[in-house]
C-alpha cells in the first residue's frame, strides 16, 4: 500500500531536516571555537559555574549581560555566537511555514493558509518580544 504524502509536507520536512542538520553542525563548530578559546568569552567559565544555580536576573546583574535583543551586539564572543545559532535553529519553523504558504494558496485551501500565516505572525511577534505571556 502506497501512502500519498502531500507536497507541502515533504517541503516542510525537507527544510526542517536540512536546516536542523546545518544548524547543529554550526552550533557544534561554534561551541568548539568557544570552549577552546579561539573565540573570546564574554562570561568566564568560572563565573558561569558560580552563577549556574542562581536566578536569571542575578546572572544578568553579575555578568552585565544585556537583556532583550541587545545581546546581538556581542556576537564576537563565543557564548553569544552560540545563542544566535540557537535562535536561527528555533526560527526554522517560521521558514517552513513560509515555504508551504504558496501550496495552500495553489490548492485554494484558505483555512490552512490562514492558520499557517497566523502561526508565522505569532511566532515572529513572540520572538520580537512584542507579546509576552506570564511575566
Amino acid at each position: 500500500m502506497k501512502v500519498e504524502v502531500p507536497k507541502e509536507q515533504v517541503v516542510y520536512a525537507n527544510i526542517l531536516w536540512l536546516g536542523s542538520i546545518i544548524s547543529i553542525i554550526a552550533i557544534t563548530v561554534a561551541y568548539v571555537l568557544y570552549v577552546t578559546g579561539i573565540l573570546p568569552q564574554y562570561v568566564e567559565f568560572d563565573k558561569i559555574v558560580e552563577l549556574w544555580g542562581k536566578k536569571s536576573h542575578k546572572f544578568v546583574e553579575e555578568t552585565n549581560i544585556p537583556t532583550g535583543w541587545d545581546w546581538i551586539g556581542l556576537l564576537g564572543y563565543g557564548d553569544f555566537l552560540n545563542l544566535l545559532l540557537l535562535a536561527i535553529l528555533s526560527f526554522l519553523t517560521v521558514i517552513c511555514y513560509l515555504a508551504i504558504l504558496p501550496f495552500f494558496l495553489a490548492k485554494k485551501d484558505l483555512i490552512y493558509f490562514v492558520i499557517a500565516l497566523i502561526e508565522v505572525v505569532i511566532l515572529i511577534l513572540a520572538a520580537s518580544g512584542l507579546i509576552v505571556a506570564g511575566h
